[in-house]
């Protein structure tokens, strides 16, 4: 006991007795839950938005190749006619087609 102070001050034991209500432990108790069930929903926002962010970025990525296989497909097309092997063969080859009279029929 302090000098000065009356009994009186001591008898409420604040720092020695804690009585907790259970209608106290049951508001914290629902705070803590609701806290908690805020971070969750913080945390399963964020997260959505970030994958629909990688999403996006594989979509464009996505028709950046679609473009350039269809622009190969015609490249393919434009290297590989008929009309273009020919000229190659005659110009590069020297190669033509033979006369009626060179062709001989074999038979069997």
């Amino acid at each position: 006991m302090v000098q000065g102070r009356p009994m009186a001050a001591s008898s409420f034991g604040w720092p020695l007795r804690l009585r907790v209500s259970p209608r106290l432990l049951l508001v914290m108790l629902l705070l803590v839950a609701c806290l908690g069930s805020a971070l969750a929903v913080i945390t399963a926002s964020h997260l959505t938005r970030e994958r629909y962010a990688q999403l996006q970025q594989l979509e464009r990525e996505r028709q950046q190749l679609q473009t350039e296989w269809g622009q190969l497909l015609l490249e393919e097309g434009a290297w590989s006619s008929p009309a273009r092997i020919e000229r190659l063969a005659q110009e590069r080859l020297e190669m033509r087609l033979p006369d009626i009279d060179e062709v001989e029929v074999i038979r069997p």
